[in-house]
């Protein structure tokens, strides 16, 4: 495998499972050193020791990315342990919320947006600085097929992910000529923890969206945000990458 980002540094949010794992593992298989964060601990170490039994360079940072000031102390740390910031995967997410729109709590709606939107934010806020000071860089922002379709009681998880996008067009507008770049990958259903109290009829019935006939691997995700992460995809910004196993097709 030819290495696409050697001695290159990545930061990845929500690195402690799922599709953040994977990445986080990909990115450092890829030669990168990698900054695992995760507001879980346990998750987060356990994909740096993942990441050290192969021979890869990583370290965990805890960070709540719901709280702009943590997101500003994780870039930080990132700096302070490997000097620059060349990669991020704002992966970082909840599913939130299973209610039509009138019987969605306030608190439970303004938790998904914090956490699945407002994050991608305060992270891009603190990364594009850091980048720029290396003349460059890449972000991956973790959207949705949600971010382009509506979905049925789950109108904060479908609204922060529209907005993931929103945000993911305008960085790349702004910052592209400047030698960042930025862009949304939108991963349809994908076998994750997030998933996991799914009952074997609810998920027979995902599998039916996807005319693939299964649910998505988060390493077939890690896959795309690599090459969007990589020198291979200069070309590449502002953009919306569906990974769907044809799910937005019909």
């Amino acid at each position: 495998m030819e290495p696409l980002l050697a001695g290159k540094v990545a930061l990845v949010t929500g690195a402690g499972s799922g599709i953040g794992e994977a990445t986080a593992i990909l990115y450092a298989a890829h030669g990168a050193k990698v900054i695992v964060s995760d507001v879980n601990e346990k998750g987060g170490q356990s994909t740096v020791e993942a990441i050290r039994k192969k021979g890869g360079d990583a370290q965990f940072v805890q960070c709540d990315v719901s709280k702009a000031a943590e997101c500003e102390q994780l870039v930080s740390a990132t700096l302070k342990a490997y000097g620059r910031l060349d990669a991020a995967c704002n992966n970082a997410g909840i599913g939130g919320e299973q209610h039509p729109i009138a019987d969605m709590s306030v608190e439970g709606f303004d938790k998904v947006i914090a956490i699945n939107l407002s994050s991608v934010f305060y992270c891009m806020k603190y990364q594009i600085p850091a980048m720029l000071k290396n003349g460059g860089g890449a972000i991956v922002n973790m959207a949705s097929i949600l971010g382009q379709v509506g979905f049925a009681y789950s109108a904060g998880y479908v609204a922060a992910k529209h907005g993931v996008i929103g945000l993911t067009q305008n960085a790349g507008i702004e910052y592209s000529a400047q030698g960042i770049r930025v862009n949304a990958v939108g991963p349809g259903f994908i076998d994750t923890p997030l998933l996991k109290d799914a009952n074997p009829q609810m998920k027979a019935g995902l599998v039916a969206k996807h005319p693939i006939g299964r649910l998505g691997k988060a390493e077939e995700v890690a896959e795309l945000v690599i090459w969007l992460s990589s020198d291979k995809a200069s070309f590449v910004t502002g953009a919306y990458y569906p990974v769907d196993g044809g799910y937005l097709a019909p």
